[in-house]
């Protein structure tokens, strides 16, 4: 994680928190695989790295996170994504979206999924649109990403096929 996320540093900075520099350094990120290990074992997260297994070095191109997961009534979670620079615009993000949105609705049962974007972030809504995300809201100073607070479109998308267990 290391290596994509340091390959990535420009690629990711409009899009994310303003990074200290420990967050390109293997022991945040050996921290931050056992913080996330722990959340998904207590079901409140769920976190994949894409890998690039034709690579040699099968070498990280993005991760997809699921966090906040709610259950009860709510059956919810928010989405997150990410593809390293090299890799956008091959439709390797929505091929895995599609993958990771088919299992958690079907093998852990959510019901909504919720992702947001900004608004200049057109790969973004591109990616959602074509996987059935649907507009739900702007939300103003909504995150603060870059250095500022970041208006977004709040999208989501609801599994049809839903059942209580």
């Amino acid at each position: 994680m290391v290596l994509y996320a340091t390959r990535n540093r420009e690629h990711f900075a409009p899009w994310e928190p303003l990074r200290q520099e420990a967050y390109f350094e293997s022991e945040f990120w050996s921290a931050e695989i056992v913080r996330r290990s722990k959340l998904m074992a207590a079901g409140h997260s769920l976190f994949l790295i894409l890998r690039d297994l034709d690579d040699g070095e099968n070498r990280v191109l993005g991760h997809i996170t699921f966090n906040n997961i709610v259950r009860g009534a709510f059956q919810a979670a928010h989405l997150g994504y990410a593809l390293d620079s090299e890799a956008v615009g091959n439709g390797y993000m929505r091929e895995a979206l599609r993958e990771a949105i088919d299992h958690v609705f079907a093998d852990l049962g959510l019901h909504r999924i919720m992702a947001n974007y900004m608004p200049t972030n057109h790969r973004s809504a591109s990616v959602l649109k074509a996987l059935g995300f649907v507009p739900e809201g702007f939300a103003r100073d909504y995150l603060y990403l870059a250095g500022a607070w970041q208006d977004h479109v709040l999208t989501a998308l609801t599994n049809t096929k839903w059942q209580s267990a």
